[in-house]
């Protein structure tokens, strides 16, 4: 085969992955955007080492001090930043493409809170103390327990309406027990650590979160990235979409579980960082087109560009202060989320 059919072959096959031109340059800027910030990520930090020596102690793994600064700390905080920002925002666009609501994202149907409220007890117990994997352990069986409640309250065939008033109680309930740990907690330091991990942070985190982590996250985005073809079709109608053959009973158990591993995890290793599921899919739908199905994979690859830059900033902007993730990530995202309801407001006079 000659090199320009070679070439036209690589082009359908690009064609075929990404659907139109435009569509197909955001998602190759948005990989590369990703490869950059992941790089970035590595060599920040105040151990103040050169490029060079970095990337040798990463690679060929020369010099005790350079590989446990490489190894053990900035690049399980990259790879966390890049799974938990793309889990938000995927499950951020999945659950905007099964509500059919601008609004929607990953904590109403109440998975994040739950999943705090199980590391909020892990560390008021003093279980986090005594055994290091308690924390995201017990914020994964918040979450577990939440899809539970969900599935009992909004019922294995409820639509979309018992979904979120399901997760909304769910959320309240989470968030009322919560509130109630911190305000009898005798211990003021547990109270503060409790604070502290509540607003997001991606900080002293090792391998063996990545190892516990990561295979729920790349479960929970793999059944996400499925459900393209079915979100799709459910924004003709829920009806239509059911003449076009897609089930929505399966639909909805995928939105769910996938978003409940996702989510659920990344809230076990990084806490709450808000923001990143709704904002992310309103800056991209306009760049690939209203459909769920594109909006999926591009709003994967802006949460990991969101949460990468966000950490990266967040070490330059006060590396003294232990500025907290969830809280740089809101200062952008709230903003945005007024603005948003401002455009709502005035397309609907």
């Amino acid at each position: 085969m000659t090199g320009w059919g070679r070439r036209n072959e690589w082009k359908i096959f690009l064609r075929k992955i990404f659907g139109l031109r435009p569509a197909m340059k955001v998602f190759i800027s948005l990989s590369l955007l990703v490869l950059a910030l992941f790089a970035a990520s590595l060599l920040t930090g105040p151990a103040g080492l050169g490029l060079g020596e970095s990337l040798a102690a990463l690679v060929t793994g020369k010099g005790e001090a350079l590989v446990l600064v490489m190894r053990e700390i900035r690049l399980p905080r990259a790879i966390l930043g890049a799974l938990v920002g793309a889990a938000l925002g995927l499950s951020g666009a999945a659950m905007q493409g099964y509500l059919r609501n601008p609004l929607a994202e990953p904590g109403i149907i109440g998975i994040s809170s739950s999943s705090s409220l199980g590391a909020v007890l892990a560390l008021q117990t003093g279980m986090a103390a005594a055994f290091p994997l308690a924390l995201p352990l017990s914020a994964l069986s918040g979450a577990a327990v939440a899809v539970l409640l969900i599935l009992t309250l909004a019922g294995p065939r409820g639509g979309a309406l018992a979904l979120i008033l399901a997760g909304i109680a769910i959320s309240a309930l989470a968030g009322a027990a919560t509130s109630l740990v911190l305000n009898l907690s005798p211990n003021p330091f547990a109270a503060m650590e409790i604070v502290f991990w509540m607003m997001g942070s991606l900080a002293d985190r090792s391998m063996q979160h990545v190892w516990l982590a990561a295979p729920f996250m790349l479960a929970g985005m793999a059944v996400l990235l499925r459900l393209g073809r079915g979100l799709d079709a459910l924004t003709l109608g829920a009806d239509a979409a059911a003449t076009m053959g897609v089930n929505l009973i399966r639909l909805r158990w995928g939105v769910i579980l996938g978003t409940a591993l996702a989510v659920g995890a990344s809230v076990a290793v990084a806490g709450a960082v808000g923001f990143v599921g709704l904002v992310v899919p309103h800056l991209l739908r306009p760049l690939v087109g209203a459909r769920p199905s594109r909006l999926l994979p591009a709003a994967m690859l802006g949460g990991a560009a969101m949460v990468l830059a966000a950490d990266v900033a967040v070490r330059l902007i006060a590396p003294d202060q232990d500025l907290k993730l969830g809280v740089l990530t809101a200062l952008i995202g709230a903003p945005f989320f007024l603005h948003l309801i401002w455009r709502l407001r005035g397309d609907e006079a």
